[in-house]
Order: C-alpha cells, then structure tokens, then sequence
C-alpha cells in the first residue's frame, strides 16, 4: 500500500487492492461475524473497522501502511487497536475470528496462511467472486479446499458487485466464511499424509488411477461410495475424501 502520510485513493496495483467503499456491503459482511474478539487483516481506510468497532468486542485492525495505521488511530481512538504489520508474517493469536478485504492479488497465500495457523474459529473474507465460488466447492472442489476440508468448512456468504470497490476491479467480489470444525474428520496429526493424497488424486484428471494403486479394491470402493470409474477428485465431498484417507491408511498398515 502507499506510504504516503494521507491516504491516497485505490491500492497498489501489483497487491490487486481495491479499497470497500460501500457501506451496505460492509454492513452484509460485518453480520456474518459472531460475536466476540475480531481480527481485521488489511484494514485499509476502515470501511470493516468502523462498522465493526460499533459491535461489542474488542477489534485489532492490521494494516501495513504507515499512513492509514495513522488516519485509522486518529479516526477511532481507543475503539481499536491498530498495529502496523504485514498480514502476511503475523501471527493470528488472541482472537477467534478473522475478517479481511483480501487483496486480490494475494488471495491465495492469505488463505494458505490462515489455514496453517490454529488459534481462530471463523474467518470472514472478501475475495473476489469466482475465488469464493471455487473454495466454498460450488461446481466442484478444489485441490485447496480438498486439502483442508477435514479440518474446516467452507462457504458462500453472498456476492458484492465491483462498484463497491475503488479502483473498481474488473470482477465482482464474493463473501467466504471458513469455520474451524468442532471435530475434524480426520486427526491433525495425518495432515501431511491426506494432504498428500490429495495432491497425488488431482494430478489426474480420473480418481480411479490414483486410487488404484493405493487400495487393494478400488471399483468395489468406489462403488460403496456412489462413484464410479469416471469419477473425478472434485466430485468427491469432505466426507468421502476422509473415508478415501482412512481406507488409504488402513490398506498401508502392515
């Protein structure tokens, strides 16, 4: 973001940043957050921050721009907690829920950093919209929903047009909601190994050959699941991809 002491308008177009703008949709988001603690990651000009330091709860707004960290301090006093930091390299502890205007342009190592991280509960994100679409499994799965499903819950809080943005981007935005799950389908400790699985099953197009390998009887399998030899990783659900780890791990016990 800029460095500049006032804030300038739009983002650093290499991040992808588009600034929310729009009061209504940043009213749709802050509804989607439960009560409590919050975490804002890329504050920017605080269009979620304020909104969110109206609820009761403490709010911690991380943003990396010295100017904004300034203007958002002298806008909301002590309401907020504002440190200067990149979203990127911090830890998320001390609060339960998460909520971001993701730059688009980081979309992805933001996810990934949030997912590897275990202190929160639910995360509320503006992504753009199709991202949205893909990590809550509309039309099918992804490898990076599949990947952490056992252990999260993805989805679609709702669509937010791109006139709600400056610089307005070329598409539109979406909400995702990502909850930790109370029990995770598979244990934390055979993460390395599903996530494995998972990559070697979406580097084909059909489950069945990389299945086959790893299960004495793969058809009957994949039949006792409602699939067939034409199934394809992204039709399977978390449930399915837990079943298809726990029989992968059974089949390689000695």
């Amino acid at each position: 973001m800029p460095s500049s002491s006032r804030p300038a308008v739009g983002g650093r177009h290499e991040l992808g940043q588009n600034f929310l703008v729009d009061r209504r949709a940043a009213a749709r988001i802050v509804a989607l957050v439960p009560p409590g603690p919050v975490l804002e990651l890329g504050a920017g000009d605080g269009a979620l921050t304020r909104q969110l330091a109206a609820r009761s709860g403490d709010v911690t707004a991380v943003e990396l721009d010295p100017g904004r960290v300034a203007g958002l301090r002298r806008a909301l006093g002590r309401r907020v907690r504002v440190v200067q930091a990149d979203m990127l390299r911090m830890r998320l502890d001390g609060a339960p829920t998460v909520v971001s205007n993701v730059p688009f342009g980081i979309t992805t190592p933001v996810l990934r950093h949030l997912l590897a991280q275990g202190s929160w509960t639910t995360a509320v994100l503006l992504v753009q919209w199709e991202v949205a679409r893909k990590r809550a499994a509309v039309g099918g799965t992804t490898l990076l929903t599949a990947s952490w499903w056992p252990w999260y819950e993805f989805s679609l809080g709702g669509r937010v047009p791109a006139s709600s943005f400056r610089p307005r981007p070329a598409v539109d935005g979406g909400i995702l909601v990502i909850r930790r799950r109370p029990e995770p389908l598979v244990p934390p400790a055979e993460r390395v190994a599903y996530q494995r699985l998972v990559r070697e099953a979406f580097r084909g197009d059909r489950l069945l050959p990389a299945v086959r390998r790893a299960l004495p009887a793969p058809r009957r399998w994949l039949a006792a699941h409602g699939l067939d030899a034409a199934a394809r990783p992204r039709d399977l659900g978390p449930q399915v991809w837990a079943a298809l780890h726990a029989a992968v791990n059974g089949a390689a016990q000695p």
